[in-house]
């Protein structure tokens, strides 16, 4: 998720969520921004409809009423090259939602919110949480305003958690540099090293710390399609990790990716030590080593991490880990 919910739940707040597009616009439906008196967090795309969404944000936040559906045609009222057709949800952030939201960000969620008033939340299964009664709706069309038959209208807004979750492994300088990158990507982070003292005080809202001895049951407990980054403070370690990783059980190795930093040299010497431990060739030649994209050498921990994280961005779009819209419910709450 992006940090509009960590904003949400410190201030009070407005709401934007891109309901529904017409054409060309800077935002995809389920797209968020928070408003408060003083800032904004997330964004709708920029520009002057951005602009102009914080705007209403603002008065509504002063003014307070029910959520409301506003329609803004990009070219002709606000001059932006793309033209489309933008509708936007605005409504006060209810606390409540909002932080059962926060303790389900590496859960699939759905919110159905009722532009009179009310709201409801719901799990992928289509179980509802919390909140009032809501009509039937269909979670797999992805964030969308639909009518009862009553003709209420209802915002459909999936909140998907990331699909893509990285495993990585080494706390030092690329390491670090690493969760910063990735800090506000859609993707979730499993950070583990043996070293409790080598991780800072506070981390992203998206990484969890491990702090163990045994990082090998962490590769066997993980789930099919992981992402293993290793790096550790030792080679015999990263050695260690390499043999668990590319042991992990054949349903699982191909939808996994593993990366493992050093050079064309160390990787020669691992690929050596690999064989003597009978691992597969085909599963040595799919490790990644040296990570990073191709052409960028530099080697401070920033460059890496930047490249890597980069790196990591092609793999999770190539295999669709965060398409929203995903969730396959359908449900009726009475």
């Amino acid at each position: 998720m992006d940090d509009w919910l960590n904003a949400a739940l410190r201030a009070p707040a407005v709401l934007v969520t891109v309901a529904i597009v017409e054409g060309s616009v800077p935002r995809e439906p389920g797209a968020k921004m928070l408003v408060m008196r003083d800032g904004f967090a997330g964004t709708i795309g920029g520009g002057h409809l951005e602009h102009r969404a914080i705007e209403m944000a603002r008065a509504m936040l002063e003014e307070g009423g029910t959520p409301r559906l506003e329609r803004f045609a990009l070219g002709p009222s606000l001059g932006q090259c793309c033209g489309g057709i933008a509708h936007l949800m605005f409504e006060v952030a209810d606390r409540d939602q909002m932080a059962l939201l926060n303790t389900r960000r590496n859960l699939d969620t759905i919110r159905v919110v009722a532009l009179d008033g009310g709201w409801a939340l719901f799990d992928g299964d289509g179980t509802q949480l919390a909140g009032g009664p809501v009509p039937a709706f269909d979670g797999t069309l992805g964030t969308h305003v639909m009518h009862d038959p009553s003709g209420r209208r209802w915002l459909v807004d999936p909140v998907v958690a990331p699909r893509a979750h990285l495993m990585l492994f080494g706390a030092g300088h690329v390491g670090a540099a690493i969760v910063r990158a990735l800090a506000e990507l859609p993707c979730r982070v499993t950070w583990v090293d043996e070293r409790d003292d080598m991780f800072p005080s506070g981390v992203p809202a998206n990484v969890t710390v491990e702090a163990t001895d045994t990082p090998e049951a962490l590769v066997d407990a993980a789930a099919p399609g992981t992402t293993f980054l290793v790096m550790t403070h030792s080679h015999a370690l990263d050695l260690r990790l390499s043999i668990a990783i590319l042991s992990r059980p054949a349903s699982t190795q191909s939808a996994d990716w593993f990366g493992l930093i050093g050079s064309d040299t160390k990787r020669r010497q691992f690929e050596h030590r690999l064989r003597e431990r009978g691992i597969d060739n085909a599963r040595i030649d799919a490790m990644v080593c040296p990570i990073g994209l191709p052409g960028i050498a530099g080697k401070a921990p920033a460059v890496i991490a930047t490249s890597s994280a980069a790196q990591l961005l092609t793999v999770w779009e190539a295999l669709d880990t965060g398409a929203p819209g995903s969730l396959q419910v359908s449900s009726e709450s009475n």
